[in-house]
């Protein structure tokens, strides 16, 4: 019986187009990963990823290409380009606890490098922000000060850290979306290229441009599996004919900043037929059937052996994504920071605007 071995192919000896073919060649070979990754050069795993990758669109092997890349010095605006693709991992340079000079903001090309009118004006009123910001700090600290005293034997600077996020937190909300901000990413290739897709494909020439770079960097590490990222018409038409449109369409009361669109009426229901269907051997109708056909108190009993054993950290079983809620909710700029982490539901964020204040 062969021993079990589990092991490594680290990005540090092997490119990481080759680690994708080893993982790959392992469904039609019997070898070991290690050797399969020995008789691979990067010029056969170019040649692999030109024919079966994108000749034959089994994008999938894409995704065992891992990439780590920093982005430094970007707007918030174009950060939202970035984290908003689902299947990756970030970690932004934090507002809460960091504090920003006053010459941390960008300046959007379509404004710089055009000559534009209103440049001068902008860059007046983002200086102001940033006074503004960089005035409001001290106050708001003694006001923390005050409501957070030291804590016994507790030294000045772990004091400090403490508060910190108290105070430099409540002023973040003045900074402008042009605030200047560094985030690193991991992620595979695959998603890389669609990312890189998406930003060529932006409406906005900073994240366009960033799009290039992205591109740029990654084929120095990929240099098959993203070359042929380009703007796709679809998302650039698309994009364009919804935001030359007018939508007339009521009006947003700015209290109102949290509505419950929709839900699904049976969807406790059908969360206890998942669990009761991923235990079991019937059919997820006869599971449904079989939980609608039970009192209220047999299903309580149902959820309680569903969920009540869950501790401080346990995650539930995925069978709770049988039930959906579409929530329409209105926030600042700081609170769609924490809120945009949670990914994988689907989220629709509109643009920023000041109009609600």
């Amino acid at each position: 019986m062969p021993a079990r071995e589990i092991y490594l192919l680290s990005p540090r000896s092997l490119a990481p187009e080759t680690i994708a073919v080893a993982f790959a060649k392992t469904s039609r070979s019997p070898e070991s990963f290690r050797a399969i990754a020995a008789e691979l050069s990067d010029e056969k795993s170019a040649q692999f990823h030109e024919k079966w990758v994108v000749g034959y669109g089994h994008a999938s092997v894409a995704e065992h290409a891992v990439l780590h890349i920093a982005f430094e010095n970007i707007s918030r605006l174009a950060i939202e380009s970035i984290e908003g693709n689902r299947l990756a991992s970030y970690t932004e340079k934090s507002t809460r606890y960091q504090k920003w000079e006053l010459a941390d903001f960008t300046i959007p090309p379509e404004l710089s490098e055009a000559g534009h009118p209103l440049c001068d004006e902008y860059v007046e009123t983002v200086r102001f922000l940033f006074k503004t910001y960089a005035d409001s700090l001290g106050p708001v600290r003694s006001l923390v000060l005050g409501r957070f005293p030291p804590r016994e034997n507790e030294k000045d600077e772990a004091w400090d850290r403490r508060i910190r996020s108290k105070y430099v937190d409540v002023c973040r909300f003045i900074l402008p979306a042009a605030s200047l901000a560094n985030v690193g990413m991991t992620a595979n290739a695959r998603v890389l290229e669609n990312m890189i897709r998406k930003m060529l494909s932006h409406e906005l020439l900073e994240v366009r441009q960033i799009g290039e770079r992205v591109k740029e960097v990654a084929l120095g590490e990929t240099p098959t599996l993203v070359k042929y990222a380009e703007a796709v018409p679809y998302l650039v038409e698309t994009i364009r004919d919804f935001g030359n449109r007018e939508s007339g369409i009521g009006s947003r009361e700015v209290g109102d900043w949290c509505n419950l669109s929709s839900y699904d009426k049976d969807g406790e229901k059908k969360v206890l037929a998942a669990a009761l269907y991923r235990f079991g051997e019937m059919g997820y109708a006869d599971a449904l059937a079989h939980v609608k056909s039970l009192k209220k108190a047999e299903r309580t009993k149902l959820a309680e052996a569903l969920l009540g054993r869950l501790g401080k950290y346990d995650i539930p079983l995925r069978e709770l994504e049988y039930s959906t809620y579409t929530f329409d909710i209105v926030m600042d700029q700081g609170a769609y920071a924490e809120f945009k982490r949670h990914r994988m539901m689907t989220q629709t964020p509109q643009k920023l605007t000041p109009r609600l204040g």
